[in-house]
């Protein structure tokens, strides 16, 4: 099981920084998911640690080693595209073969293993169809076995669900994890959402403008986010915006939300997440939009102050006018660049 290591990576393209001396190390046989807003260099890390990419400066190491140089084939990295790029000409056992192939083993062995790998793993198709004849979770079932089939002990995935219905997405992300774990693989996989992370991953890092915002695990950062981007960017959330008084956070209106150490008159943003929204007594407010989650339902709430927060509920609330109060809440410091630029995506 590889242990890859990426020190002080920087990429420029003409005048866009796209990768801003990341440092990252990913464990042997770990499952790490990078997310992030689209164009904040996921897909450009990925190619320079399978070396499609080069970087202008730092190093890629897998297991203490530096990859720079080698050539993507002497890496021994499967990696699936966001487009696949499965040869339309090609069946899916040749297109699941393609690299044993090129490795001169002969037909018999590829099918054989190519077989064995979609029993092992519960994969249901049919593998004379040619690509435009496959359903979408078949061209991905295709993409993932062509990726382990030769043997790469890591797997580098470059947004595989992107282009699939969200049923098939959850069936083939279980598949995903189940196999990583199984063959002992280190995987990296990126994706703009977060739920697959959450789903997928041991740890997730989350990327913005080229840097690593925050490392940890979909828990941690779920319920300790170290800024209020990476709150809005992993699952739901609102924002009020205080002032610390007399020890107390104060929102507009003068609704006092609860204790502060920070110094007195200190702008702060507070981070509410729906399921701590708490209907029944507090601050004033009006629904202004419902929506259903499954079980569950989702309201956008008008306080009182002009402030909006979201709430979501077992039950569906009868009243358009309520009352609400925090059960938990993050407090940040005000940003320098403001909370609108803060919470942009680049």
């Amino acid at each position: 099981m590889p242990e890859i290591e990426l020190r002080n990576i920087r990429k420029t393209f003409g005048r866009i920084i796209a990768i801003d001396r990341v440092d990252l190390l990913v464990k042997d046989g770990e499952y790490l998911a990078v997310i992030g807003p689209s164009g904040c260099g996921k897909s450009t890390l990925l190619k320079i640690i399978s070396g499609i990419i080069e970087p202008d400066e730092g190093d890629v190491l897998v297991d203490g080693e530096s990859v720079l140089g080698k050539p993507p084939e002497e890496r021994n990295m499967g990696f699936i595209f966001q487009d696949l790029a499965l040869f339309p000409h090609m069946n899916g056992f040749e297109n699941a073969g393609y690299g044993l192939k090129v490795r001169e083993l002969d037909d018999r062995e590829i099918s054989q293993r190519i077989l064995d790998l979609s029993r092992e793993f519960g994969f249901d198709m049919e593998f004379h169809k040619k690509p435009d004849e496959m359903s979408s979770g078949e061209q991905q079932q295709v993409a993932l076995l062509r990726a382990i089939a030769f043997g790469a002990r890591i797997l580098l995935l470059d947004e595989p669900l992107s282009a699939i219905d969200r049923k098939v997405s959850e069936e083939v992300r279980e598949k995903l994890r189940r196999i990583v774990k199984a063959k002992n693989l280190t995987a990296i996989h990126v994706t703009h959402n977060q739920e697959e992370a959450m789903a997928v991953a041991d740890r997730i890092a989350v990327m913005r403008k080229g840097r690593f915002i925050q490392v940890g695990t979909p828990e941690e950062l779920y319920y300790q986010p170290n800024t209020p981007f990476v709150m809005a960017f992993v699952g739901d959330a609102s924002f009020l915006v205080g002032r610390t008084t007399n020890g107390k956070v104060v929102i507009r209106g003068g609704y006092e939300i609860g204790s502060s150490t920070l110094p007195e008159g200190e702008l702060v943003v507070i981070g509410v997440r729906p399921e701590n929204v708490l209907i029944g007594t507090g601050i004033p407010g009006t629904i202004r939009l419902k929506s259903y989650l499954g079980a569950l339902v989702r309201y956008e709430i008008e306080l009182e102050n002009g402030d909006i927060v979201v709430a979501v509920t077992e039950e569906e609330i009868g009243d358009k006018e309520v009352r609400v109060w925090f059960s938990d809440y993050k407090l940040f410091r005000f940003p320098e660049e403001g909370l609108t630029e803060a919470l942009s995506p680049g």
